[in-house]
């Protein structure tokens, strides 16, 4: 009998933020137990919806949105985002260079078919966003890890990064503000990794999705601002600062020196095409989503859900004995270390397999975000107060008697 095997190119993939263990925890949601679920960063379900003028405007547009659009998004979209890149300062942007997506992700995967070579190597963060190493692998690159420090608040590590460029280097992704630490890199860290990529030519890639949902009055620099003379693509959208993640609504902006990309462009412009366009009712919210007043800030100062639910989460996984965490400065996550000798922790996802099973929360293990180490793990702190309190008891009372087998 013939069987039908997957591709060998999936062999290194991964993406456990829907991974084994989720689908443990789908198999025991059909058996009608409740799991709650704080592996991945979907508002919706935890009470959060979008600003009701985006929703207004979507369906005041559904019906002149039945067609394809161009395949880089509509002029009006592309026309905002250019203003917003213009709010960040990043220079040398122009309307053909801006690509709508089907959220990041899509683009993510666009942006690394469009670049990547067999055996090109392209220098990604560890932890990182696992999308970004498992599209790079599967365009044929070889993704090579520099390590985040969590000693400097999960900044780069700079001297990391420059050990590891050889001549097959092509590009360096940063995910600034982080999944899945939560870490918001200052200007200096920036400016570091600037000058690496103008020492060895290399192009930058930043994820930036997060960029709106920073805290403690801290800001967001774009590292494209900071680099004029370099190749730059910028990936950011709406499914977290607006919290429609399910609208699909993303985007990637190339610029600075953009001459330097001119085939490249070409290769992006031809995979763009035969997707033929983004989602385009999702396309037409972009703009009333961008200008105006911004719901968002609402959430993240003091008093304010997501701050609040960080402040909470963060203080009572840190006081639970065996567990270190850096306070997150942005996003929706923390990404707190186990004392693996106390707790004989030699696997991390069946650490998280035990907690499921035992506890019926859902968490994604470090090794999930590529980090080597079995002693991490994430949590999403979207869900209310009653609910993160609850999550962080269970875990209090998991771990203190835990000893992996």
């Amino acid at each position: 009998m013939r069987t039908f095997l997957k591709s060998s190119k999936l062999d290194n993939v991964l993406y456990d933020v829907r991974g084994p263990v989720v689908a443990e925890a789908n198999r025991m949601e059909e058996e009608g137990k409740h799991i709650l679920k704080l592996n991945i960063g979907n508002p919706a379900p935890f009470g959060f919806s979008a600003p009701e003028e985006v929703i207004a405007d979507m369906m005041q547009n559904v019906r002149n949105s039945q067609g394809y659009s161009e395949s880089h998004g509509i002029f009006a979209a592309r026309k905002a985002i250019m203003q917003y890149c213009q709010i960040k300062n990043i220079p040398n942007v122009s309307m053909d260079t801006i690509y709508t997506g089907n959220g990041v992700s899509e683009l993510i995967n666009l942006a690394m078919q469009a670049l990547l070579d067999n055996g090109d190597e392209i220098l990604i963060p560890s932890p990182d966003y696992p999308l970004w190493t498992a599209c790079a692998t599967l365009s044929g690159g070889k993704v090579v890890h520099y390590i985040c420090d969590e000693q400097s608040e999960w900044n780069p590590d700079i001297e990391d990064i420059r050990k590891k460029i050889t001549d097959r280097t092509k590009a360096i992704v940063i995910i600034n503000p982080n999944n899945p630490t939560g870490a918001l890199y200052p200007k200096e860290i920036l400016e570091q990794i600037v000058q690496i990529a103008r020492e060895h030519e290399l192009m930058i890639f930043s994820d930036e999705i997060y960029d709106r949902l920073v805290m403690d009055g801290l800001e967001h620099i774009s590292i494209a601002s900071l680099a004029p003379d370099l190749f730059c693509v910028t990936f950011s959208g709406l499914s977290k600062s607006h919290m429609i993640a399910g609208f699909r609504v993303g985007w990637m902006v190339l610029s600075g020196a953009k001459e330097k990309g001119k085939d490249y462009i070409e290769g992006l412009n031809m995979l763009s095409n035969m997707r033929l366009c983004s989602n385009v009712p999702a396309q037409t919210i972009i703009q009333t989503a961008l200008g105006g007043y911004q719901s968002v800030n609402e959430y993240i100062r003091p008093g304010g859900r997501i701050y609040e639910q960080r402040e909470f989460v963060y203080h009572a996984l840190k006081d639970i004995p065996g567990i270190s965490v850096v306070k997150p400065k942005a996003a929706f996550y923390i990404f707190p270390k186990l004392d693996t000798e106390k707790f004989h922790i030699t696997n991390d996802e069946q650490f998280a397999y035990d907690f499921l099973r035992e506890k019926r929360v859902l968490l994604v293990h470090g090794g999930g975000f590529n980090w080597k180490e079995p002693d991490h793990f994430r949590v999403v702190y979207l869900p209310d107060l009653r609910t993160l309190e609850s999550a962080t008891g269970k875990l209090a009372d998991f771990l203190s008697h835990y000893r992996q087998k």
